[in-house]
């Protein structure tokens, strides 16, 4: 289970760590600006690809097949990154690189459900939380730093070479959760089951409505410092100030709030706070509202982020989380692209830095509870039936 977190450690530091480089590679490569936006979302665009093939994989071909399939798929990819010679191999690169990363994340946390389930203990996704808050503390600094000493091939190969380790230990170390009795279970009709799933709905829709809020904010808020005449840095400062409220609570005695409190109740709370924070900064008059709506952000995604993961980990069984969790990434991805696109163009039209993401939350809020009614009389008693 140890070496699921380093799994998951490694797989977000190789997303966390070219948010600095990549549009600037992009750039020197010959990209416009807008070819250079578009090679920044492909990634996520054809991540969403890669987590809806990888969900029915995961659960028929069985978790560690595909694991290792991932990180070996993106080691010998990121190899081509500093040998690409103009902006459309780049593109290609790169879409090619979110479609591996895109196998690769429902199937770590596919097994990570699994002993989730077994162990019954609610404080591993909160954990899980931890690696990734780890990761987008390190990454960015890291991958900025390379940059400025004009290393940036070096942080491609640097991480593939921390891909091929990953996967040859990965190729002792892991265990499959899934037997192969189950697996002859696995039915590529099913898909539609999922799809209509209450519980899942609501999962998916907190993945969406978090990652529109977090595209959003890597949207606005360096605008918004600009204005206030502060420099990158600062942005960098106030980003990495959330990500360090959301680890605190992670790995304290806090996490036992995981344990104690329902799934749902922990997803509505968070996502209350989020929009309380994006409401803080689109009043942002001063660098001190942004420094407390960072902490309240920071406290809505740790209570969200694990919690949503739980869900569909107790949600599901064995022969269709692979699925699930495709479905729920899938979500996830898309909401990054939405996200910053929507509230650029919300900004265009109407000057609201936080429009798209406000209603967004609201209208994600309303649904939850909305899917988690209790079901009229009649449809408990045809249920018993």
């Amino acid at each position: 289970m140890k070496f699921l977190y380093m799994v998951m450690t490694v797989a977000f530091l190789d997303t966390f760590i070219q948010l600095p480089i990549i549009t600037r590679y992009a750039i020197e490569l010959g990209a416009s600006e807008w070819m250079s936006g578009f090679i920044v979302a492909i990634y996520s665009l054809t991540n969403i690809s890669g987590n809806i093939i990888a969900g029915y994989w995961i659960d028929y071909f069985g978790r560690k097949p595909l694991l290792v399939m991932g990180l070996s798929s993106v080691s010998l990819i990121l190899p081509g990154y500093p040998i690409v010679q103009n902006a459309l191999q780049l593109l290609m690169i790169r879409g090619l690189h979110g479609l591996a990363g895109g196998i690769l994340v429902p199937a770590t946390f596919t097994l990570i459900g699994d002993y989730t389930r077994l162990r019954k203990d609610g404080r591993t996704m909160a954990f899980t939380g931890a690696t990734i808050g780890l990761s987008a503390i390190i990454g960015p600094a890291f991958g900025g730093m390379m940059a400025a000493r004009a290393q940036i091939e070096a942080v491609f190969y640097l991480v593939a070479g921390l891909f091929v380790l990953t996967a040859l230990i990965s190729i002792y170390a892991i265990k499959e959760t899934n037997s192969k009795s189950i697996q002859e279970q696995v039915k590529l009709k099913d898909l539609a089951k999922l799809l209509t799933n209450h519980s899942l709905i609501q999962a998916t829709v907190a993945a969406f409505a978090l990652m529109v809020s977090n595209g959003t904010l890597s949207f606005a808020l360096p605008i918004q410092v600009k204005t206030l005449g502060y420099t990158t840095s600062t942005t960098g400062a106030l980003l990495s100030l959330f990500a360090s409220v959301a680890f605190i609570i992670f790995l304290t005695p806090l996490n036992k709030i995981y344990a104690k409190q329902s799934s749902i109740k922990l997803i509505n709370i968070g996502l209350a706070l989020i929009l309380i924070s994006l409401w803080f900064l689109n009043m942002m008059t001063s660098i001190y509202l942004a420094i407390l709506a960072m902490i309240i952000y920071g406290i809505g995604f740790a209570l969200v982020f694990p919690s949503m993961n739980q869900f569909v980990t107790f949600i599901t069984n064995k022969e269709e989380r692979g699925r699930a969790y495709g479905i729920f990434y899938a979500a996830f991805s898309l909401g990054v692209v939405t996200g910053s696109s929507m509230s650029g163009l919300m900004t265009q039209w109407f000057g609201q830095l936080y429009l798209f993401s406000g209603m967004m939350l609201i209208s994600s809020i309303v649904c939850i509870i909305y899917l988690e009614r209790p079901k009229p009389l009649k449809d408990r008693l045809y249920a018993k039936l």
